[in-house]
């Protein structure tokens, strides 16, 4: 029988808002406190009032990164070792190399990213659209526990992830961790599953299992039930941090203003943090390092 998780960070949709650790203004919290906040809370941060007032578009990224850089160690978001990434529409076509989910305008599924806690400083908000959307990975994992145990059993064995487009640093075409896991006591929940559809349809690499792709298919549609996300849109100077390993996001699709200079863009930072928790040995291959307080996550920089 499936053990259910109890932590702060078991909430729905409506029970986040109202939590004392969720919206703060950015002067009021330290770092320390952010940082607790974050691995032993309720694992979301929103901190409204981030300067972008004083800033253009490059030195607010700057600043971004600076007072990003206090809270944990940056990582690389692509083979050259770029730290920031704009989530905007580069408007690449749907064939370029270069395209990713946060560079379109299309509405992304839930997932999780390859950091231990993701930041975003929203800079300009779109026209129409853009809300995010949050859930408790330990709540969909409590949900998942009661309705379909069988189907828990398989989330928690591995999954084939084939090699992102973008990571040319890594020799590796493919890695296995699971979706949901303890080590230590300690819960994560890692998931990107147009990874694993990716390794399931190339013919050198692994294939998913009826049950496998059940067993997604029932997490996706827990998480569209409505109750258990919550939905808002980040304002500008809004900056947005996420434990990856107690959350899942998503952003819905949006309309971009006909002015370049006012299109929607977020600076997303990727960190590994200080204080953050073991991790199952299984995700050595994909982030580098599974002990408590070790960095990992981010792309190998190519030679």
């Amino acid at each position: 029988m499936a053990t259910f998780i109890e932590h702060p960070a078991v909430w729905s949709g409506k029970e986040l808002p109202a939590k004392a650790d969720w919206t703060q203004d950015f002067e009021q919290l330290d770092i320390s406190s952010i940082q607790h906040r974050l691995e032993n809370g309720s694992g979301a941060v929103l901190l409204r009032g981030f300067p972008v007032g004083a800033h253009n578009k490059d030195s607010a990224r700057a600043a971004f990164q600076d007072w990003c850089s206090k809270l944990g160690t940056l990582l690389s978001q692509n083979e050259k070792g770029d730290t920031v990434f704009d989530v905007s529409d580069a408007g690449f076509g749907k064939n370029d190399p270069r395209t990713r989910g946060p560079n379109t305008n299309k509405k992304l599924s839930f997932h999780t990213d390859r950091c231990d806690v993701i930041a975003f400083l929203c800079w300009k908000s779109a026209k129409n659209g853009g809300e995010n959307e949050l859930i408790s990975s330990m709540q969909l994992y409590n949900e998942i526990a009661r309705r379909r145990p069988d189907l828990l059993k398989i989330l928690m064995d591995p999954f084939a992830y084939k090699r992102h487009t973008v990571d040319l640093g890594n020799e590796l075409p493919y890695i296995e961790q699971p979706i949901f896991s303890f080590q230590d006591g300690h819960f994560a929940c890692s998931f990107l599953r147009v990874l694993i559809n990716r390794a399931h349809a190339d013919p050198e690499l692994p294939n998913l299992t009826d049950q496998q792709i059940e067993a997604m298919d029932f997490l996706e549609a827990v998480a569209e039930e409505r109750e258990l996300a919550y939905h808002f849109r980040q304002e500008p100077g809004d900056v947005l941090l996420l434990n990856n390993w107690v959350t899942l996001h998503r952003r819905s699709a949006f309309e971009d203003h006909g002015d370049p200079a006012e299109k929607r863009c977020l600076f997303r930072i990727w960190l590994s943090m200080p204080n953050n928790r073991p991790l199952d040995p299984r995700f050595e291959a994909n982030f580098g390092a599974t002990g408590a307080g070790e960095v990992r996550g981010g792309f190998k920089v190519g030679q």
